[in-house]
C-alpha cells in the first residue's frame, strides 16, 4: 500500500467509526454488528502504527484511551458554574414566577428539561476540537479531566458541520446508564468484591481514575444542555440544543419528551407530574427537573445573584423516606466551635446509598420532634446530601423512654457550652484548646479556596497535630523536612512537596489568606470586600465598628466578630508569626496601584453584549475602581453600563427612574 492510499483509508476508516459512534451513542440506532465495528477500529489501529503520520488527533482509536494521569491540573472555570436553587412544591413554582415577573414585563416562555443525577462538566471547543473538559469543582475552578472525557463515546471529539463557534464551552452531566453500573456490581460481586452504593459518586470517581483506558472500560454516558460563549448566535436556550444536536451532540430532544416549551405553570407541572412516574422507567437516574426562562434576552434582564441564576429553578422530586432504628446521638464539634448533634442509626438503604448517620441539626430540632435514643425514626435525605431525621414513630416507644438531654459541656474538652441570643446553635468557647477546632482551623486554612497548599490534606493534618508538630496554622511553616520524612509513610517526594507547597503559598494574595485565617463570617466574598477597602491587616485590627460597618456591605454581625477575633490576643499573635514566615497581608503594589477610588459611592448594573470587555471583566472593573455591581435596577442606581441586546424591560425601567444609561466607550471615559 503506498503513502497515498494509506492516508486516504484512513480519512475513509476515521469518518465511518465516527458516524457510527454517533449513531450508536447518540442516535441509538446501530447500523452495523459491534464485531464489524471492532474490525474497522482493527483496521484502522493498524494502519496508524505503520504510518502514524497520517492519523487524526481525534482518532476513533483514541476512545480506548491508555493515557496515564498522575494528578489532574486545577482549571479555573472561563464561565462560573452557578447552582439552581430548589423547589419542592407547585407553590414554591409559582413564588419563582411572581419573582420574575417583578423583573419582566413580556410574556415568558419555559423550558423544562430533566435534572440528571450525574456529575457536572465543562467542555471546550476549539475550531470544532475537544480541547478541554472540566469538572465543577467549587464551581469558581475544577479538574481537567480531558483524556478521561475523550474516552466516553457520546461526547463527540470533532463536531459535525461548520457552523458552529470557532470558541465555546458546552455542559452537561456524566452518569452511569443503570444497566451498566448494575453490570459494573454483578462483575464485582462475581469477584468476591465490595459494592459500589451509589452510580453518582462512582461516575465522579470513575473520571478521576489516572488511567484513561480504566475509564473507557466504564463505558460512562453524557447529556450535554448548555452552550456559553462570546456572541452566541442563539435568541433562545431552545435554539442552542438543537443546534448542539446538529453539531453531534447527545442533548435532550422533545422526540424523546426530555425538554418541553412551556407557557405555563400547569403546563410546566404536567411535565413534573409525568416524570415523576415515568423516571423508573429511565435507563439512568434523574432527581428533579429544570425550569428555566428560554429567551437569552429575559435571562440578561432577570440576572443571577451570587450564587445562581434568578431565571431558573430545580425542582426535586419528594425524597424517598424510610425507617429505621436511632441507636445513639453522639456530638461533633466544628472548626468554628459549633455543636452539631449526629443521629447514629441501624444501616438503612436510602435512595441508593447505605445510610448509617443522619443530621439532628441542633438543641431545638430535637426538642421540637422529640427524638429518642431507640427510637423508630423517619430518614429522608430531601434536597440535601446529608441525611436529616424527619420524624419519629412515636407509637413504637418505649414507655420507659425519656426525653433527650442536651449535652452542656464540649464532648471533647469537656469546656461549657455557649449559646448566644439568636443563634441556632451551642458552642465551644476553648478555640485553641479544643482539639476539632484546632485542627478544622488548619483544615480550612489549606483548603483549595484559602491557601491551596499542596500535599496537604485532613488527614497529614490530623497526623501532624497527633504528633505534636503543629498546634496551629503558623507551626505548619516551621515544619521541616526531617519532621515529614520521619513520619511513617513520608516518603522523599511526599515530604518534599509538602515543604514545596508550604513556600509557594506565601505568594497567595491577601483576600485569600484573610480567610484562610477562619474568622467566623469572613467569607470569599467579605474577605474581598476587607483587603480592598483596608489593603492590610493591620488596618483591619486596628479598625473601630464605626469604620468596619462603613465598608461595602460588612453588617454589623461581621464587624462585631472581627472586632472580638482581634481582641483575642493569641489570635494577633498567630497573625504576627504569619508575618514573620511572609504571608501576604495587604495587597500587592499592582493590586494598590490599579485601584482607584474613581466610582466610589456609584452603583452599576451591566446590560447586554459587549465588544471591549467581557461581562465578568467589566463588573471587575467596576470594583477595581472603588464602585459597586448590582443585578437589579432601584432608586439607587447611578448608572447602566448597557451593551447590544439590552433587555426592553430594562430600559423601560431605567427610563421610569430617570437612571443613566452609557455605553462601553463611556464607562472607558469614567475609568480612564
Amino acid at each position: 500500500m503506498t503513502k497515498e492510499e494509506a492516508k486516504h483509508k484512513i480519512e475513509v476508516l476515521s469518518q465511518q467509526l465516527r458516524d457510527h459512534n454517533y449513531s450508536y451513542y447518540v442516535l441509538s440506532e446501530s447500523k452495523i454488528s459491534d464485531y464489524d465495528f471492532d474490525m474497522l477500529l482493527e483496521e484502522l489501529q493498524k494502519l496508524e502504527e505503520q504510518f502514524p503520520e497520517f492519523a487524526f488527533e481525534d482518532s476513533p482509536t483514541k476512545r480506548v484511551g491508555g493515557t496515564i494521569a498522575k494528578n489532574f491540573e486545577t482549571v479555573k472555570h472561563k464561565y462560573r458554574m452557578l447552582s439552581l436553587g430548589n423547589s419542592y412544591s407547585k407553590e414554591d413554582i409559582e413564588d419563582f414566577e411572581t419573582r420574575i415577573k417583578k423583573l419582566v414585563e413580556n410574556e415568558l416562555e419555559y423550558i423544562c428539561e430533566l435534572k440528571y443525577d450525574g456529575v457536572a462538566i465543562g467542555i471546550t471547543y476549539k475550531n470544532g476540537k475537544l480541547v478541554q473538559a472540566v469538572t465543577r469543582g467549587d464551581g469558581v475552578q475544577g479538574d481537567d479531566v480531558t483524556e478521561n472525557v475523550k474516552t466516553i463515546r457520546s461526547i463527540p471529539l470533532q463536531l459535525k458541520g461548520n457552523d458552529y463557534p470557532e470558541e465555546f464551552e458546552i455542559r452537561g452531566e456524566i452518569f452511569f446508564p443503570k444497566n451498566v453500573f448494575e453490570g459494573l456490581n454483578k462483575d464485582r460481586e462475581d469477584a468476591g468484591e465490595d459494592l459500589y452504593a451509589n452510580a453518582r459518586n462512582t461516575a465522579s470517581g470513575t473520571l478521576k481514575m489516572q488511567d484513561s483506558g480504566a475509564v473507557a472500560q466504564r463505558r460512562l454516558d453524557c447529556y450535554l444542555y448548555f452552550v456559553l460563549g462570546e456572541n452566541l448566535p442563539f435568541k433562545t436556550h431552545y435554539q442552542s440544543i438543537e443546534k448542539a444536536g446538529g453539531w453531534g451532540f447527545k442533548v435532550p430532544t422533545e422526540k424523546d419528551n426530555y425538554v418541553k416549551k412551556c407557557k405555563t405553570i400547569d403546563e410546566i407541572f404536567e411535565f413534573i407530574n409525568y416524570w415523576d412516574t415515568e423516571r423508573n422507567n429511565l435507563n439512568f437516574e434523574i432527581d428533579g427537573i429544570v425550569i428555566k426562562v428560554n429567551n437569552y434576552a429575559r435571562q440578561e434582564e432577570i440576572g443571577f445573584t451570587a450564587k445562581s441564576p434568578k431565571w431558573a429553578i430545580a425542582y426535586k422530586f419528594k425524597a424517598e423516606k424510610v425507617s429505621t432504628k436511632l441507636l445513639e446521638i453522639t456530638y461533633q464539634v466544628g472548626r468554628t466551635g459549633a455543636i452539631t448533634p449526629v443521629a447514629n442509626l441501624a444501616p438503612v438503604l436510602l435512595a441508593g446509598t447505605t445510610v448509617k448517620r443522619a443530621s439532628l441539626h441542633n438543641a431545638d430540632q430535637i426538642e421540637k420532634i422529640d427524638v429518642r435514643v431507640n427510637d423508630t425514626v423517619f430518614v429522608e435525605k430531601g434536597g440535601e446530601i446529608i441525611p436529616k431525621i424527619v420524624g419519629v414513630e412515636a407509637g413504637q416507644r418505649d414507655i420507659f423512654s425519656e426525653p433527650t438531654q442536651y449535652i452542656s459541656t464540649c464532648p471533647e474538652c469537656q469546656t461549657e457550652l455557649i449559646r448566644k441570643e439568636g443563634d441556632a446553635k451551642h458552642y465551644c468557647p476553648n478555640e485553641w484548646g479544643c482539639a476539632p477546632q484546632i485542627k478544622g482551623k488548619m483544615q480550612h486554612f489549606i483548603s483549595r479556596k484559602a491557601m491551596n497548599i499542596d500535599g496537604l490534606g485532613e488527614e497529614t493534618i490530623d497526623l501532624l497535630f497527633e504528633q505534636n508538630l503543629v498546634e496551629n496554622i503558623a507551626d505548619l511553616y516551621a515544619l521541616t523536612f526531617d519532621q515529614l520524612f520521619e513520619l511513617e509513610s513520608f516518603k522523599e517526594k511526599k515530604s518534599q512537596n509538602i515543604i514545596d507547597g508550604l513556600i509557594s503559598s506565601k505568594q497567595i494574595p491577601f483576600e485569600r489568606v484573610l480567610y484562610g485565617v477562619g474568622i467566623r463570617y469572613v467569607g470569599e466574598t467579605v474577605a474581598k470586600k476587607l483587603a480592598r477597602q483596608f489593603k492590610t491587616i493591620d488596618h483591619i485590627i486596628n479598625a473601630s465598628f464605626e469604620e468596619l460597618i462603613a465598608a461595602d456591605e460588612i453588617g454589623d454581625k461581621i464587624a462585631e466578630s472581627i472586632i472580638h477575633f482581634f481582641s483575642i490576643e493569641s489570635n494577633v499573635e498567630l497573625i504576627n508569626k504569619l508575618k514573620e514566615h511572609e504571608l501576604q497581608f495587604q495587597l500587592s503594589e499592582d493590586q494598590i496601584a490599579n485601584a482607584t477610588t474613581k466610582l466610589e459611592g456609584l452603583i452599576f448594573v451591566v446590560s447586554g453584549v459587549f465588544s471591549k470587555f467581557s461581562r465578568d471583566e467589566l463588573k471587575a472593573s467596576i470594583e477595581q475602581n472603588g464602585g459597586k455591581v448590582s443585578s437589579s435596577i432601584s432608586k439607587k442606581t447611578s448608572y447602566i453600563v448597557a451593551g447590544e441586546n439590552m433587555g426592553p424591560s430594562k430600559l423601560a425601567k431605567a427610563e421610569k427612574l430617570e437612571v443613566a444609561i452609557i455605553n462601553e466607550d463611556q464607562f472607558l471615559e469614567m475609568v480612564g
